[in-house]
């Protein structure tokens, strides 16, 4: 199969097109019925309802999606009865809106869903302005509105329970091509053309999209208990893939090494190619059995790379005897090799073996509770970020604000006509002027870049939508044609939701004007004009405010980051300092202390991207941060490699010139922290039993100097750069 007819094999059985799949469903249904029965109306406001709902059924556990539709319903029920009385005086109208759009953005301060709840809920009082209803029909409006996000919710519901493990194995597939790419990117360095610098700039973004999945598959497979609790082969084989891809990725990340050394020592041999080639492979061979996964499929043969391995180890045994060189850096790299080599293959096995007891005895090993992050919903929560030091808190005023703005400039004739003198053109907000806060509401993030992007992307996307639309209005008059590209589009718009904005964007308008063809609105080519317009408007209000109104600047974050991967690599560190003294250190630490190195190593990676995409007035020292981010990743390196060799065995008696190499690295760490605003973390130790420091008999011991000493030299490092980043 070729690459072009598998991504698009894959588009089709991702999770990104099942969900547009199942919201379109959920919106056209509703409204294809009870048009049959002449109350297209009716059938509108429900599709209205599970509309504004459909944001809210994100990725992950059952029971928090149904918990946060049934509050949502609830919420959009109370706000379309307040917005629909509201909104018979302008005066009490511009009041709700300021409060709402403050208050339901603060809902961010709970976490990505609330965050989408709180949106869910705007939209509603978004479209509550633009219905013109008497007071006698508010009530019976806002009932049926709410029984259309009823209706989706259990659509959802149902949706999921037919199909319970869908969900978690389409997300597991789509993990394991991230980390098909991650591999790949490690296998460029081994090439001699590959610019080492910007190579790193690929791995660290790549890495931050891992990481991100990852903890989307955590919450998904970890707190259901469905997937958690039953001892069926389907919901085992998920979690215990997830926890070999983990590993799997962790030693990916943990096969550093000097590569400009490497190429400068074997840059007269094909040995460097070779191994990037069968990396390249074995990428190939993992990319399928994700694929397979993804498509519900056996993978029933996989490659044995066993005889590729034995060809390399006599390449490298011919390089030691030809050239009098030591290849002890190639004998790591081939270990690495072998290692992974049997991830892919235990993994395989998962999918092809006949009995569960085995592999659900193996899960039990990890308490995996505890790798999942549980949200805080406590009131004080709320009101301990009702302060300027509180992004969220400054997030929520400026949407405040900007709603209040482009709500009284759509209603200003004063506010018009300046417009007009300035463009020397007659520009006019017609009767659909809720678009222009609708905008605001969905492009205005917390932070200046992702405002931005999603700026951009809304306007580029809206034009091109627009123009689309307009050619298939004028030209297209089959009511039958207009219905299966209503179905097309409204797809096509929720399916790139997650995945591509812009070009959901572009989906989104042609569809949007095909409802109003057949709502009897005349005047097509206005109505896109109008979109248009008010788009542009309120993508214009939106980014004046982001550059102007308490603006959030990653630069402002930094200190928070920074600290945080620091501490994140010092309990690292301490827990495999625990381990070599001998301390009780269980599998679970360890992987607790690898996650949440990873997970910080993400946030900052993510927080540099985000503020190099800022204006460059705004950049805080980019460079000197970028040589943090790849120090940060070479380290955490090297701390996943020397946890990968203890791997449960205890170093008896440990020298003492290695654990004063330990502990001045932890020195190191722990001042460096300190001064970004970190606490300080020592190693705890009640007795001592250290070896002769001048034992150097033990190959595992001098093999852990030499990993401490580079330790330490990466921490010193990291103190330099530290010390040019705090002096702003």
């Amino acid at each position: 199969m070729d690459t072009h007819s598998r991504e698009i094999r894959s588009f089709f059985y991702s999770q990104y097109f099942s969900d547009g799949l199942r919201i379109s469903i959920g919106v056209l249904v509703p409204s294809f019925i009870l048009a049959q029965f002449g109350e297209l109306q009716l059938g509108l406001t429900l599709s209205l309802g599970a509309v504004c709902i459909c944001g809210v059924d994100s990725p992950g556990p059952t029971r928090y999606k149904r918990n946060a539709m049934l509050v949502c319903n609830a919420l959009m029920f109370v706000v379309a009865m307040i917005t629909g009385y509201a909104r018979l005086t302008i005066y009490t109208l511009g009041v709700e809106i300021a409060l709402f759009s403050f208050l339901f953005s603060m809902f961010t301060v709970y976490g990505t869903r609330a965050t989408s709840v709180g949106t869910a809920v705007l939209l509603v009082m978004v479209f509550m302005i633009g219905k013109a209803l008497e007071a006698n029909e508010i009530l019976r409006y806002s009932i049926v509105l709410t029984c259309g996000g009823i209706w989706y919710m259990v659509l959802s519901m149902v949706f999921f329970s037919i199909r319970p493990y869908r969900a978690a194995q389409q997300a597991l597939a789509e993990n394991i091509t991230d980390v098909v790419r991650f591999l790949r990117i490690k296998a460029d360095f081994y090439l001699p053309e590959t610019n080492i610098e910007s190579n790193y700039a690929k791995l660290v973004s790549q890495q931050v999209k891992v990481s991100e999945h990852q903890d989307q598959i955590r919450e998904l497979l970890f707190k259901s208990r469905a997937l958690v609790r039953e001892s069926t082969n389907a919901s085992r084989i998920l979690i215990l893939t997830f926890v070999d891809l983990v590993d799997m990725f962790e030693q990916i990340l943990a096969t550093h090494y000097d590569y400009n050394e490497m190429r400068e020592r074997f840059r007269d041999t094909s040995i460097l190619p070779d191994i990037a080639n069968l990396l390249q492979q074995m990428a190939n061979e993992l990319d399928n059995i994700g694929y397979a996964i993804l498509a519900n499929s056996r993978y029933k043969i996989v490659r044995d790379f066993s005889p590729d391995l034995e060809k390399l180890k006599q390449h490298i045994d011919k390089i030691a005897a030809e050239n009098n060189t030591s290849n002890l850096v190639l004998k790591k790299v081939l270990i690495n090799l072998r290692d992974l080599s049997q991830k892919i293959t235990d993994i395989h096995k998962y999918y092809n073996s006949k009995s569960s007891e085995g592999l659900i005895k193996k899960t039990n090993d990890v308490e995996l509770v505890k790798f999942v992050n549980h949200q805080d919903f406590a009131p004080h929560i709320l009101f301990d970020n009702l302060t300027f030091t509180s992004a969220a808190f400054k997030h929520a005023l400026r949407v405040c604000l900007v709603c209040v703005a482009g709500f009284v400039a759509t209603r200003s004739n004063g506010l018009l006509e300046l417009v007009n003198f300035i463009t020397g053109k007659r520009v006019v907000f017609g009767n659909h002027s809720y678009w222009v806060l609708l905008t605001i509401i969905v492009i205005l993030k917390p932070g200046f870049s992702l405002s931005k992007q999603r700026n951009i992307q809304r306007v580029l996307g809206t034009l091109a939508g627009g123009l689309i639309g307009v050619v298939i209005l004028a030209f297209v008059t089959n009511k039958t044609i207009e219905i299966v590209l209503l179905v097309f589009f409204m797809m096509g718009s929720y399916s790139f939701l997650r995945i591509n904005y812009i070009v959901s964007v572009m989906f989104m308008t042609p569809y949007v004007l095909i409802v109003f063809r057949f709502l009897g609105t005349a005047g097509h080519y206005d109505v896109a004009k109008e979109r248009i317009i008010d788009t542009i408007f309120g993508s214009i209000l939106s980014i004046i405010a982001s550059y102007t109104l308490f603006p959030s600047w990653e630069s402002q974050q930094l200190r928070e980051s920074l600290h945080k991967v620091l501490d994140a690599n010092i309990r690292y560190l301490l827990t495999i300092a625990d381990d070599l003294l001998g301390k009780p250190v269980t599998v679970t630490d360890f992987k607790l202390a690898r996650k949440d190195v990873f997970v910080n190593s993400a946030n900052l990676s993510a927080t540099f991207e985000r503020m190099v995409s800022e204006p460059k007035s705004k950049q805080s020292k980019a460079k000197d941060l970028h040589k943090f981010v790849v120090l940060n990743h070479i380290l955490s390196s090297y701390l996943s490699t020397i946890a990968a060799s203890l791997n449960g065995k205890k170093v008896q008696h440990l020298r003492a010139d290695n654990f004063k190499l330990m502990r001045r690295s932890i020195a190191v760490l722990n001042d460096n922290s300190k001064k970004l605003g970190g606490k300080s973390m020592d190693l705890v130790v009640d007795k001592l039993d250290l070896g002769n420091t001048l034992d150097t008999t033990d190959p595992d011991q001098q093999l852990l100097k030499e990993q401490l000493n580079f330790v330490n030299k990466i921490s010193v490092d990291i103190g330099r750069i530290t010390d040019n980043l705090i002096l702003q």
